[in-house]
Order: structure tokens, then sequence, then C-alpha cells
């Protein structure tokens, strides 16, 4: 028998075009299903920064048919918070949530809506952070540094954990206050006559206990989940600066996500940030009552006093932003959106 070898050839060709064909379907199919891990990250736990994840990554499977598997790490496990924001940007952590005064290495203007004495009240730091104008500038600062923002809230006003009683202003003199590394929360301190100390939140309780530190700036929320309260039940309500929350991905992994479930992502941010507003508010009012039925004490300045300290401290962001355009820039913006919401 005498081969064709021209015929061989062609059903060669024809056979392997046939199972190229056959094959795209398949790759497509196998792209579509393929699934992404989604690790979350926080200092916290069993507060709103948790809650934010739990309901953002229940969001987040539902809506992509479990393509994207969220893991939540919360309480620090996934390391210190500096750790877990380099974690976030180089995208071996593909989220991270907290204040956004730990990202001013990242970008100074991170800070803008901590400047004391910006907000007086709840309503007017809620309708401020809405604005659009400052939710589009926070949510788009660090996208050069591998940060995508996709969510940013208010939480409620500072106050001050110490070993001690203060009843008095003059009494923060010389006391040792762990800050947030926040010029704004830093210069604060100072003004007040206090030694500011910059801490990560996984040190300040053993701080505490040691008396390395006699005091921590900082949330109520933040005092009753940590359990300050066997190191420092008293809890002065200063109120300045306003805390708020921003929740960042890494951009690198976002970038790399299909379009529909980036699409997914920001949907569910941006409605799992609406929701935890009221939850945010009900959760911070009830830890007032957590905090004093634990043992823990709650003192408010002489009202006098009060106005003293924020005299002090209210030129705080024009005047550390003076020789930082950018920085100046978004306290202006910021300073506006206040005023217009009051």
């Amino acid at each position: 028998m005498q081969w064709n070898r021209n015929a061989v050839c062609s059903g060669l060709t024809a056979a392997v075009a046939l199972s190229a064909a056959l094959a795209l379907p398949l790759t497509a199919r196998a792209q579509s299903a393929s699934s992404y891990v989604m690790k979350l990250s926080t200092a916290t736990v069993n507060d709103h920064q948790h809650e934010w994840l739990k309901r953002f990554a229940a969001a987040v499977e539902k809506d992509t048919g479990g393509r994207i598997k969220p893991e939540i790490y919360p309480a620090s496990q996934l390391g210190a918070i500096p750790r877990q924001i380099e974690g976030t940007q180089f995208g071996s952590i593909q989220g991270w949530i907290g204040p956004p005064e730990f990202l001013v290495g990242v970008d100074q203007r991170y800070e803008a809506l901590s400047a004391p004495g910006l907000f007086a009240s709840r309503q007017q730091a809620a309708r401020t952070i809405a604005d659009p104008a400052v939710r589009d500038l926070m949510l788009g600062l660090g996208a050069n540094k591998g940060l995508l923002g996709v969510g940013i809230y208010g939480v409620g006003p500072s106050s001050i954990a110490m070993r001690k009683p203060v009843h008095h202003l003059a009494e923060f003199a010389g006391t040792k206050i762990r800050v947030l590394a926040s010029p704004f929360q830093v210069e604060m301190i100072k003004r007040m006559g206090g030694s500011p100390v910059a801490m990560s939140l996984g040190d300040v309780l053993p701080a505490l206990q040691q008396s390395t530190i006699d005091g921590a700036l900082g949330s109520l929320s933040i005092d009753t989940t940590m359990h300050y309260q066997d190191a420092a039940k008293y809890v002065v309500e200063t109120g300045q600066p306003w805390i708020s929350v921003v929740a960042v991905l890494s951009k690198k992994w976002f970038d790399g996500l299909p379009a529909d479930l980036q699409k997914i992502i920001r949907d569910d941010s941006a409605s799992v940030t609406a929701q935890i507003v009221p939850f945010t508010r009900d959760f911070f009012a009830a830890q007032r009552t957590k905090w004093t039925a634990s043992g823990g004490e709650l003192i408010s300045l002489p009202v006098v006093e009060e106005a003293a300290m924020i005299a002090k401290i209210s030129s705080i962001g024009s005047d550390l932003s003076e020789s930082k355009p950018q920085l100046k820039q978004a306290i202006k913006l910021v300073s506006e959106a206040a005023a217009r919401n009051k």
C-alpha cells in the first residue's frame, strides 16, 4: 500500500484545527470558572471594621457565585498594621481596613479627615465623609502606591483611655499618650501638654499594663473590644479628633480580575459601606454602656476647659499643612465640605 503524504498531512492539519476549535470553549469556560482568593485583614476584632469585612466577604462570595473565595483575618493575624498595609500594596493580602491615619506614609493626605476641630457632630461628620468631593478624594489616594480605596465611613469622636483619672486639661501635662503615626495626633497631644508615643494597636495594652504609657488616644469602641479597662479604666471623652475608617484593596490584585468581578466588588463595597454607617452609630453608642458595665469610668472635661482645648488644637490642620501644598489643598477641600454639611 502506498501512502498519500499530502492526504495524511491534510488530515492531520484538519484534526489539529478541529481539536483547537473544540478546546476554545473549554478554555473560556475554565477561565470564567477560575476562583480567586481574597485575604482581608484588620487589626481589630468584633467591632465595626470586622463587621464590614464579614458583610463584604459574604456579599462578594454570594454575588460571584463562589468565584472569589474570601478569607477574613482580624486581630492582626497577618502581622502588625504596617505589615498588613505593605502586604496589601504588594498583593500578598488583598484587602485591609482601618483608620486612614495609618496610611500617611503612603500619602500624607490620608489624615485630612482627622484634623482636630473639623467636626462638631456625628451628623456633620457623616454628611461630610459622604460628600462626593471628599469621598472621591479619599478613595482615590494611594492608587499610585498599589492601593484601591473602596469604602470610607465615620466612626465617632476620639477619647483618651488613661491609667489614672484626669479631670482637668492641665493634668495631661507630662503624660505619655499613645497616638497613631499621624502628625496631627502627635501635635494635638503636644498642645495638650502630653508626650505623644506612636504605637501599633497590638502593642497598646501591654504598654498600658507595664506603665510604658499613661494613656491611649483612640475610640471607645476600641477600648471595649480590646479590654483596656483592666489597665486603663478612665476614659476622658475629649471628642477630638473625629475617627474615620477606610477600606482599601490591592490594586495589583484587583486589576488582574475579570471586569465582571471588578464590578461586583465595587458594587458590594459601596453597598456594605452604606449599611455599616447605622451599624457603627449604634455599636459606638452601645460601647459607653458596655464600658461602665465592665468597671470603666467616663470623664468629661469642664465645659470651659474643653473650649480651651478646642481653641488650642483647631488650627493644627492648617498649621501643619502650610508648607505642604497637596495636604493644604486636601484640608481646604475637607474644611469647605464640613462647612456646607453642618
